[in-house]
């Protein structure tokens, strides 16, 4: 039993990572479909923003309140707002970005696709002689790459302005103090290397997701399935992804 989910464990790694491989020489070879990939920005990038702004804007407002409060006490307070601009740049806004994505666009990519299986759809682009990865994975693919980082810039900035609010309003640190000391502590390379992260985020997401629709198996509930390990695995694997670059980009 345990040999056999190790084996389909590796089986299905070897197989996405084929997906990705396939993937990014077809985008190296041109074979992108602009019209879709911008359809595709739009709900992956647009549609999101209400709620990653939303979500960026609370976090940031209670980590602020969690920080604020306890550097104070030591008499701390004047670095808040350093330490809150490094936090959202380098961890707070990508990992909130990535998960935001990965429960909204993830299950919607792999239903999408996966609905697209079960009903034929996809044979029959084949038995037309289409390649399913032109028209369904690249543009995703893409669309992920592109506005995971573009998502993140604004969570950035909403992130850190929730936390200002908090931290003038709430805690009463100095607003001179708060904004110098972001200047001061923040370098270029905190944001660089959170953008860049999160363009790893946006492809892992992709091509999880693609690779659950394009094997669902078994209905509608093999869509719902399929769909909810989509979730799961993109965000299981984001946290693990994070983590080694994080040590790669910030250690």
């Amino acid at each position: 039993m345990i040999n056999q989910t190790i084996h389909d464990i590796f089986e299905q790694l070897g197989l996405g990572a084929h997906l990705a491989w396939d993937t990014l020489t077809s985008i190296l070879k041109g074979k992108t479909k602009i019209s879709l990939t911008l359809e595709q920005m739009l709900k992956i990038g647009y549609e999101s923003l209400p709620l990653s702004l939303t979500s960026a804007a609370f976090v940031g407002m209670v980590f602020a309140v969690q920080v604020a409060t306890e550097f104070v006490k030591f008499g701390a307070g004047k670095y808040v707002g350093g330490v809150m601009a490094i936090a959202m740049a380098r961890e707070l806004g990508p990992a909130l970005v990535g998960v935001v994505i990965a429960a909204r666009v993830a299950a919607a990519i792999t239903a999408e696709i996966g609905t697209m299986k079960v009903t034929e759809q996809i044979d029959a682009l084949q038995a037309l002689g289409s390649n399913p990865i032109r028209y369904l994975v690249i543009p995703r693919f893409i669309a992920c790459a592109t506005m995971l980082p573009l998502l993140t810039i604004s969570s950035d900035i909403i992130g850190f302005l929730g936390g200002y609010f908090v931290g003038t309003s709430v805690v009463r640190i100095n607003p001179v103090e708060y904004m110098d000391n972001a200047q001061s502590l923040l370098v270029l390379w905190d944001v660089w290397g959170g953008l860049i992260k999160t363009i790893f985020f946006g492809m892992v997401i992709a091509i999880i997701a693609s690779y659950k629709g394009l094997n669902t198996k078994g209905g509608a509930k093999g869509v719902g399935e399929a769909t909810t390990s989509s979730v799961v695995t993109s965000l299981i694997s984001l946290f693990v992804i994070n983590y080694f670059l994080s040590i790669a980009f910030f250690k």
